[in-house]
């Protein structure tokens, strides 16, 4: 989905604990054919995808990342795979995986983790989750996206709200009263039913 989260950006006082939660999660999720059973990981679309999500993961771990869970796939069912400490030197950092490989960038603060989301030539979707809900909105309204919740996933779409977004996301807006303007041609037509009155 275009609007899935591709990198996490945490702070370092917590990264640790949040990487392990993360990969606890992770690790539950139910990978298979969903014709066979309720799975919540089925296939990536096809073997090219599983291909670039590998390459992904190994130029990641060629640059010095860790790979907390998951791994590469030699199928199209590729599992859950978080690789943590990823810098800006690794293609992860800024090229979207099309699977279910997540890149962690620790920070050092919330300047630092605002750059961060910022530094990429991308901006649909973001979200910010914290426990202080006016700095959760002073820091969304910084990031440069179309799109930012606080505490809600990055993955949400109501068809009356504006969608769209900046940079190479994209421009204008669909959804709702955005919508209607951004696909129709506004016009002006006139009817006339009486003879009009000329001076001359």
């Amino acid at each position: 989905i275009c609007m899935s989260t591709e990198r996490i950006v945490v702070d370092s006082r917590i990264a640790d604990d949040f990487v392990g939660r993360l990969a606890a999660k992770a690790t539950s999720l139910p990978l298979g054919d969903p014709r066979q059973g309720p799975v919540v990981l089925g296939s990536v679309v096809d073997m090219k995808a599983a291909q670039r999500c590998n390459a992904l993961i190994d130029d990641a771990l060629a640059k010095g990342a860790t790979l907390v869970c998951g791994g590469k796939s030699e199928t199209t069912l590729f599992p859950a795979t978080l690789l943590d400490h990823v810098t800006p030197a690794m293609r992860i950092y800024g090229e979207e995986s099309f699977g279910p490989v997540k890149a962690i960038v620790r920070v050092d603060g919330e300047e630092a983790a605002i750059a961060c989301a910022n530094d990429n030539p991308y901006g649909l979707s973001a979200a910010v989750f914290t426990g202080d809900m006016a700095r959760g909105w002073r820091v969304a309204s910084r990031i440069e996206s179309g799109i930012c919740h606080v505490n809600g996933p990055t993955v949400h779409d109501e068809a009356q709200m504006p969608f769209g977004g900046v940079k190479n996301s994209g421009y204008g807006r669909f959804g709702g009263r955005a919508g209607i303007e951004s696909f129709t041609e506004l016009r002006w037509l006139t009817l006339q039913t009486t003879p009009r009155h000329y001076p001359f």
